[in-house]
């Protein structure tokens, strides 16, 4: 027998995953099987237990292909932006506009959010949901406790309290948007009604916050004379 390059290797897994997308979106998780999976990617049963233990675990490797790069982006964005309220408004959009502009994103979502059901042989995945679920509150609560000692400020809740509070408001933007893209624009009601929660937390308005772009230098040519730096 031909031992497959890790290449091909790479192909088949792609071409699974590929499938179950597609699939899942259309008929659902529980009434889409291995088998079903399978023919849609033109290989054997056998080539999806050669990669993946069992639905769930195909499910969770779908799933991760698209929220590794946005968990990814989350904890980049808020390291990198001196600002940390600003750092975490950005990955928030960030993560809106992917889900809009995407295509495979959003199919990924739409599965994860309306296509599956948690019954006994999706446990792995349920518990998947909820270990990312706490990686993310617990970034976005540690991003709001940066912003709240830079800003001096008193939140009138708990952190906790406060981070899930814009977690559930971006979670439930995101779900509604999904049963109908042409019902209001992701990005831009996202972008707006995290502002407001952000002011009712007690912060500056982001327009108050932005950085303001340096003028060119100005050095001094005689009494009272002012001139751009060359």
């Amino acid at each position: 027998m031909v031992r497959r390059t890790k290449t091909e290797a790479l192909e088949t897994r792609n071409s699974l995953l590929d499938a179950a997308e597609h699939l899942f979106q259309a008929r659902g998780v529980s009434r889409t099987s291995l088998n079903d999976i399978a023919t849609e990617a033109g290989t054997t049963r056998g080539a999806i237990y050669w990669h993946f233990k069992d639905k769930a675990d195909l499910f969770n490797a779908m799933m991760e292909r698209v929220t590794m790069p946005l968990e990814c982006s989350l904890a980049n964005t808020v390291q990198a932006m001196a600002d940390p309220l600003l750092a975490l408004r950005e990955s928030m959009l960030g993560a809106l506009r992917q889900t809009a502009n995407d295509e495979q994103t959003r199919r990924v979502f739409e599965v994860a959010t309306h296509k599956v059901e948690y019954v006994s042989e999706m446990q792995a995945v349920r518990d998947r949901h909820l270990r990312v679920r706490n990686e993310c509150m617990a970034m976005t609560e540690a991003a709001l406790g940066h912003a709240v000692r830079r800003d001096h400020i008193e939140l009138g809740m708990p952190l906790s309290t406060a981070a899930l509070g814009l977690h559930v408001m971006l979670d439930g933007l995101i779900q509604n948007w999904l049963l109908d893209p042409q019902a209001f624009d992701l990005v831009r009601c996202g972008r707006h009604t995290m502002d407001a929660y952000f002011v009712g937390l007690g912060f500056s308005p982001v327009d108050a916050r932005a950085p303001r772009r340096a003028g060119p230098a100005r050095v001094k040519a005689g009494p009272g004379a002012a001139l751009p730096a060359p």
